[in-house]
């Protein structure tokens, strides 16, 4: 899979999409206003830069996503996993858990993650 980046504004609006899509254009630019106080230009300036980039589709005054939220949140994680620990997943758990405490219940959730990609 490409790496797929998306800036924090772009994040929020795809956040939207994903929640609401498929959804007109007029009610999107509606839901950034309210919520980040975006103008209507602003939004369908980024819907024009999404949509060449390949992450949504802006056809017929509607709007689609052309990626899913996990594919985006994967893909994020892997460049951050890269880019701030060498790919090192232990490193990554080591400073992740080094001020936090977990639950019994989160603990075991990622223990039954180690296991299921251990087979």
């Amino acid at each position: 899979m490409a790496e797929i980046k998306l800036s924090e504004s772009e994040y929020r609006l795809m956040d939207i999409l994903w929640e609401k899509e498929p959804i007109s254009a007029m009610e999107l630019a509606a839901i950034c206003l309210e919520k980040y106080d975006w103008k209507k230009s602003t939004v369908y300036t980024m819907l024009k830069r999404m949509g060449d980039k390949g992450l949504l589709l802006f056809e017929n005054k509607i709007v689609e996503s052309l990626v899913e939220k996990e594919q985006v949140n994967k893909s994020e994680g892997d460049a951050l996993l890269q880019k701030g620990y060498g790919g090192s997943i232990p490193d990554f758990f080591a400073a992740f858990l080094q001020d936090r405490k977990l639950t019994k219940e989160e603990a075991r959730r990622i223990q039954k993650m180690i296991e299921e990609a251990m087979e």
